[in-house]
């Protein structure tokens, strides 16, 4: 078997996604999810131009091989353009391989190491009772873990809490809007919001909550310590990833668990996270990290420590992200938790796929290969249109991590 072609698919059904198809003289076919929000041209590029060409005619069976080739032998290594076209590769041929073996990935990886993937879902609202509100809807939906996200009173846009009622998508068409921050009223409210979820619906729920790269070392250590008495499940993005040594100030600080890299990229980016015991979960994905090769050699890396996984989730990474990132939770050993953002409508009719949700856990549905499959008519009834994250700058008008 040998690859035959490959393409690149880039649709908009809802939010912008870069799907790689690569297709064998087989006749065999697997996709892989390349979508990088806000620089999703740049991947495509990079896969189109650059690595499609390379693999052609290689034996798709060869995925470690072929990972090696397309990061060590491209010189440039790492980065989010160059890890999510690797990833995109990466993911597609071990859909090739599950389908020409009749098995799905996870059978690949090492079997089922667990009946279901476990899953947290996000709950927010522009007050405290509203995020209480929604915590019970999702509870009623059978969640068992929520992410909890409030407004915070004096600021008019909040990370994490939608705007008019509308399911939560960060990315906005158009160039970036800007947001007014202030790290003190969040600092003094976050607790206040934690008392009353707790108070409300008691121990058994395991609580999220994401600070999203906002504050300095000793500000996290603070809110971490505040925290402790409602038993986080984990504080999540505390500071910015890039200066892992921060990290050790809130540990020496707090007790409340720590989890941290969804824009992080390469094993490199936390061995020393890892390594020091600065965390408790890594947030790395299969598209922004290379596919199932490398974030394997994480997760192993990291059992050694003590550390776990908690693959991000957000709606923008597709359905073929989401099926791959099931398949791995099922496999590994040191699994956490999975996020959970339910896709659209018309992002699920463009990406048909065979898992489900039932009573707080994710299944990856038992199909040869990821179990998901792209209808490319519909999806060209659905172009690209340019999208942004926000830009955050605090009260003064300083440009901060958004």
């Amino acid at each position: 078997m040998k690859i035959a072609k490959a393409s690149v698919n880039i649709c908009s059904p809802g939010r912008n996604f870069v799907t790689l198809k690569i297709e064998t003289d087989e006749g065999i076919y697997g996709l892989g999810d390349g979508t990088l929000n806000g620089r999703e041209l740049a991947v495509a590029s990079y896969l189109s131009e650059h690595v499609i060409p390379c693999i052609l005619h290689r034996d798709p069976f060869q995925t470690e091989d072929i990972w090696q080739y397309l990061y060590r032998g491209a010189y440039w290594r790492r980065g989010p353009v160059t890890m999510s076209a690797i990833a995109a590769v990466d993911m597609a041929l071990w859909d090739i391989k599950g389908k020409a073996l009749s098995t799905p990935v996870y059978n690949l990886l090492g079997g089922r190491s667990r009946d279901g993937v476990l899953v947290y879902a996000h709950a927010h609202g522009a007050g405290i009772d509203e995020a209480c509100d929604d915590v019970a809807r999702h509870l009623a939906m059978g969640y068992k873990a929520i992410r909890v996200q409030s407004g915070i009173p004096g600021l008019d846009a909040t990370y994490g809490v939608p705007k008019g009622g509308q399911p939560y998508e960060p990315a906005e068409r158009g160039l970036p809007s800007e947001s007014r921050w202030s790290t003190e009223k969040y600092l003094n409210h976050v607790p206040k919001l934690f008392a009353r979820v707790r108070e409300q619906f008691g121990d058994d729920l395991h609580l999220l909550h994401d600070c999203h790269h906002r504050l300095s070392p000793i500000e996290a250590a603070r809110l971490g310590r505040e925290l402790e008495p409602f038993h986080l499940f984990w504080m999540e993005d505390p500071i910015s990833a890039e200066f892992q040594e921060g990290f050790r100030v809130i540990r020496e600080h707090t007790t409340t668990p720590i989890a941290t890299g969804e824009v992080l990229n390469s094993i490199w980016d936390v061995h020393e996270l890892i390594r020091n015991q600065w965390i408790d979960y890594t947030r790395l994905t299969l598209t922004h990290a290379g596919g199932f090769t490398a974030l394997k050699k994480i997760a192993d890396f990291a059992g050694l420590y003590h550390v776990r996984t908690g693959c991000h989730g957000p709606t923008d990474l597709s359905p073929v992200c989401m099926a791959a990132a099931l398949h791995f939770d099922l496999a590994i050993h040191n699994f956490g938790i999975q996020e959970h953002m339910p896709h659209g409508k018309e992002t699920d009719e463009v990406f048909p796929h065979s898992y489900r949700f039932e009573d707080g856990y994710m299944f990856p549905g038992d199909a040869p290969g990821l179990g998901v499959d792209l209808d490319e008519k519909l999806a060209a009834k659905f172009p690209y249109q340019r999208a942004y994250l926000p830009v955050l700058r605090k009260l003064d008008g300083t440009l901060w991590d958004w």
